[in-house]
């Protein structure tokens, strides 16, 4: 089974914690060259030295806030490599209500996510197209499958990608180019963590209340780890993947109760 990525360039996005950090961890491993984006330059430089160079690849990063789609064209227009690997990995919009969701939350959260897709994938594809190879994975969530209640605009706009995300894969896919969704599952990551304090405090229970019934919905009685999701992430842009195009994979323990 092929899995080496060497000679390969990925930009991983949202990359200074949580799935993105671990996803650039494992493609480095892979062999590939990465180019982190987020916004914290600090955050930025210690997963730079963290990642492997043992294979003699170059890593380097961007400094890009989401919150600013002409920021990230700019930023994007210093990149002059040819890019085979996109991960667009961006911080999912604030739980709430849909009903008590404004206009602005909506409009935030399809800039934040749809748009900068958008640019980002418009930015690397005639450079997978000339080689014949490209590999874009969207991290969504299982909220493609079945909405979680009190992620309203969440659940919304993760809907919206998987859409687009597909309609990219019919489009691409003779050229060599796969693009396919990951669906996180209950993940130890800050964001988890948020919707824990919100639940809580919403429900009045403890956190630890929370979690033990959060955990229960879950077959494997557990939540996973960043590493499990990046696992699936880099084996889908890996050659031995080359097949696998179109779909959402949820990586959930087996949480999500359908097809």
């Amino acid at each position: 089974m092929n899995l080496d990525l060497k000679n390969k360039n990925a930009i991983v996005c949202g990359s200074t914690q949580g799935i993105g950090e671990a996803s650039a961890i494992e493609l480095a491993k892979l062999g590939a060259n990465i180019t982190l984006i987020a916004r914290n330059k600090s955050k930025l430089q210690d997963v730079l030295g963290s990642l492997d160079t043992s294979q003699a690849q170059k890593h380097n990063f961007l400094v890009v806030d989401f919150n600013d789609s002409v920021s990230l064209k700019e930023k994007l227009n210093e990149i002059t490599e040819t890019y085979h690997i996109l991960i667009n990995n961006t911080g999912g919009p604030a739980a709430g209500l849909i009903s008590e969701a404004n206009q602005q939350l909506f409009e935030d959260a399809f800039k934040m996510h749809l748009v900068n897709n958008q640019i980002l994938v418009q930015k690397v594809v005639e450079g997978m197209k000339k080689v014949g190879f490209g590999r874009i994975i969207n991290i969504l969530s299982t909220s493609v499958k079945a909405p979680i209640p009190g992620l309203g605009v969440s659940n919304t706009i993760r809907a919206a990608v998987a859409n687009w995300a597909k309609t990219l894969s019919i489009e691409l896919g003779s050229h060599g180019i796969t693009v396919n969704n990951i669906l996180p599952g209950f993940t130890n990551t800050n964001r988890l963590k948020n919707i824990i304090i919100n639940k809580a405090n919403k429900q009045q229970k403890s956190i630890d209340e929370v979690s033990i019934i959060m955990r229960s919905s879950v077959p494997a009685n557990r939540f996973g780890e960043a590493f499990e999701i990046a696992n699936a992430i880099a084996f889908l842009c890996t050659p031995a993947a080359a097949y696998i195009n179109g779909i959402n994979l949820p990586v959930d323990g087996g949480r999500t109760q359908s097809l």
